[in-house]
């Protein structure tokens, strides 16, 4: 998708289509207000406003055709709710919503006019806008033969021709990166576990960082094997596809100083999951192909990373694999080891994904990380607990978390805090080993399963993202299609700033 940014006055821009944001309402029965100051637009639009046929509610989108006064061809306005509720979500949703209105109707060129009297910041406006229009953008159907190419050839972004150009120009360049790299993210998810093996995810990791300037090795079963790696190799051995250990680094262009902090950044890459031989249910086991979008989240974060360039080292860690059932794998009752010395009781082969992230997350450390960071869709329980809205985040540092938190309003993304503290401990402790790969009971599955991976960061200040509920779209969304969403790229991206002094 080309894009532009113009400061310009929008009826002045030639287009397919232009859109524009509209506000409803404080007052009952009253017109939406258009947010521009520009004269034009508001004059093109204030029949269709007066009729009372749209109230401006959040994504409600009514198109209008040749509008006078305006060198586009169509005016679009979406509306975004109350302008007092406007945050940088539905600045997201809005600019996504006006990508979706135009695609059905073959329109490949549209401009977006960015909204004005709004209590955002300029920047985060124009980044908001832009990251949306990528969003909106992406479309699952890949491998449909009869694809019909709908996707956006041409987006301008006009902002008034007095606005704040720094912050504007800033906001927008951020968005192009963060907006790519979440939609990279999702082809990555959206691909079938045929297609995306372990060894592909690899070389697709090592592509992408190639192509933007950072280190990445990608390492099979043998070093596996040599670091000792019994819970990621335990997942592993029973599939005829071989794991992938992926390390990616990103060193500032200027040394930190000795006492920066490192971030470790750590997936879980599970690119079929069956459940092993504590065998999935066959309803939506297709679905499982989206295992693995903790690790593509940590691929395209650290692609974002690499090219926003913050004065921070970053060593991200993705732990690819299949769960297979097989004459191979392992057993309810099994021991493992993990790299860390600690002992595993397996009491279920579908618990995979921590297994995975323990061995991850002691390797980050081994290389140097002093803060971390992992994603997974790790547990149904999370989905039971939060729906499909929120994404669950334990913490077992109040600083670090504070990190993540105060980025969430920039993100845009939806994350709800969980406990992790020490009266869940008992429910993870085996009889035979140190600890057990499930609870004991059903209850609080989301909890144990992050107690499981808290023994693995120890001391490390540490968050872990459950993002099972919401890494996958079952419905389309006026701004977003049916499918993979990226969820936690642009939320780690903004944790991973926070530590930096640019």
């Amino acid at each position: 998708m080309n894009t532009d940014l113009k400061f310009a006055t929008a009826q002045s821009v030639p287009t397919e289509m232009l859109a524009v944001f509209a506000a409803q309402s404080e007052k009952e029965g009253e017109a939406a207000t258009l947010l521009t100051d520009n004269a034009a637009l508001r004059s093109a639009a204030e029949t269709a406003l007066n009729s009372g046929e749209f109230e401006g509610s959040e994504c409600d989108t009514l198109l209008l055709h040749a509008p006078r006064g305006l060198a586009a061809k169509r005016l679009l306005i979406v509306g975004v709710g109350k302008v007092g509720k406007l945050d940088a979500h539905q600045a997201r949703k809005a600019a996504g919503a006006a990508v979706r209105a135009a695609k059905p109707r073959h329109i490949h060129s549209i401009a977006i006019a960015l909204p004005q009297h709004v209590q955002l910041p300029s920047d985060l406006t124009a980044r908001a806008v832009v990251e949306g229009a990528f969003v909106g953008d992406f479309d699952p159907d890949t491998y449909r033969s009869d694809r019909k190419d709908k996707s956006m050839k041409s987006v301008v972004f006009v902002a008034a021709e007095n606005a704040e150009r720094g912050a504007i120009e800033r906001g927008y360049s951020e968005g192009l990166i963060l907006g790519e790299a979440q939609n990279f993210t999702r082809s990555l998810v959206n691909e079938p576990g045929n297609r995306l093996t372990p060894t592909v995810l690899g070389a697709r990791a090592k592509e992408s960082c190639e192509s933007v300037g950072i280190k990445c090795e990608v390492y099979g079963a043998a070093k596996l094997h040599e670091l000792k790696m019994g819970a990621f190799w335990s997942v592993s051995q029973g599939s005829a596809e071989p794991p992938a250990l992926i390390v990616m680094t990103y060193e500032p262009s200027q040394p930190p100083p000795g006492h920066a902090p490192v971030l470790g950044l750590v997936g879980k890459g599970i690119t079929f999951d069956t459940g092993g031989i504590s065998i999935k249910p066959s309803e939506g086991m297709e679905k499982m192909k989206y295992d693995m979008a903790g690790g593509a989240a940590m691929i395209g974060a650290m692609r974002a990373i690499a090219q926003l360039k913050p004065a921070v080292k970053v060593i991200s860690i993705v732990c690819a694999s299949e769960n297979m059932p097989s004459g191979t794998a392992q057993k309810p009752g099994d021991i493992q080891v993990a790299a860390s010395g600690k002992t595993i009781e397996i009491m279920n082969t579908d618990a995979e994904g921590r297994l995975v992230l323990a061995d991850g997350l002691w390797y980050a450390k081994q290389l140097g990380a002093t803060h971390l960071i992992d994603a997974a869709t790790l547990t149904g329980a999370c989905v039971v607990a939060l729906g499909m809205v929120n994404a669950g985040v334990f913490s077992n540092d109040e600083d670090t978390f504070a990190h993540f938190n105060n980025g969430l309003e920039r993100s845009g993304e939806k994350f709800w805090r969980l406990p992790c503290t020490d009266d869940y401990k008992e429910d993870i402790k085996s009889s035979i080993a140190d600890i057990m790969n499930t609870g004991k009971g059903r209850w609080g599955g989301a909890i144990t399963a992050a107690m499981f991976l808290k023994e693995f960061a120890e001391d490390t200040p540490w968050i872990h993202l459950d993002i099972a509920g919401v890494a996958w779209t079952e419905e389309a969304k006026p701004w977003m299609a049916k499918g993979p969403s990226g969820i936690a790229v642009r939320s780690i991206v903004e944790w991973v700033r926070s530590y930096s002094n640019n």
